[in-house]
C-alpha cells in the first residue's frame, strides 16, 4: 500500500484552489504524466472522469468519479481492475492571515503484488511533483503579473 499526505499553507483563497483542482480537463496542461482528460458525466457534485496516464509509448486510462464538495473537499475514487484501492482527498480551509490550508492524501493499492513493488515507490515522488505542478498552476493563474515600467523617451 502506498499512502501519502501533504499539507500546505498557500496564499491564494479556498475558492481558487478548489477550482484549480476540480478543472480536471486542464490536467494534460501542466501534469506531465496526464495524456488525456475528460468529464464523461455530471450530475449534482459528482463528475465521472476518464483520463490517460503514461507516455507516447506506454499509456492507460483510468475512469474516476469525483466528489466536488466546494469550496471544502474533493475526493476522488477509482474501481479500475488494476487498483485495489484508490482515493484521492483534496480539503482545503481559510487560513486566518489569508490563503488556505491544502491538505492533499492519497491511499493507493495496486492488485498486483509486481505493479505495487514497481510503481509504488516511485508514487510517492510523483505525488510531490503533483502538488508543485498544481502550486505552480495556481502561481500562473492568480498571481497578478508584474506591473511594467513605461519606457522613458
Amino acid at each position: 500500500m502506498t499512502d501519502f499526505t501533504e499539507r500546505v499553507h498557500l496564499k491564494y483563497t479556498a475558492s481558487q484552489l478548489f477550482d484549480l483542482i476540480a478543472d480536471v480537463e486542464r490536467y494534460p496542461e501542466f501534469l506531465p504524466w496526464v495524456l488525456a482528460a475528460r468529464i464523461r458525466r455530471r450530475e449534482g457534485q459528482t463528475i465521472w472522469v476518464d483520463m490517460t496516464f503514461g507516455t507516447r509509448f506506454l499509456s492507460r486510462r483510468v475512469s474516476t468519479v469525483g466528489l466536488l464538495e466546494r469550496p471544502h473537499r474533493i475526493t476522488i475514487t477509482s474501481d479500475d481492475p488494476m487498483l485495489e484501492r484508490f482515493e484521492q482527498r483534496w480539503t482545503f480551509e481559510s487560513a486566518r492571515g489569508g490563503g488556505a490550508e491544502v491538505e492533499y492524501r492519497v491511499d493507493l493499492r495496486f492488485r498486483s503484488r509486481l505493479l505495487q513493488a514497481l510503481l509504488g515507490g516511485s508514487f510517492v515522488g510523483r505525488a510531490e511533483a503533483m502538488t508543485r505542478a498544481f502550486s505552480h498552476r495556481a502561481r500562473r493563474l492568480y498571481d497578478a503579473p508584474a506591473p511594467t515600467n513605461p519606457v522613458s523617451p
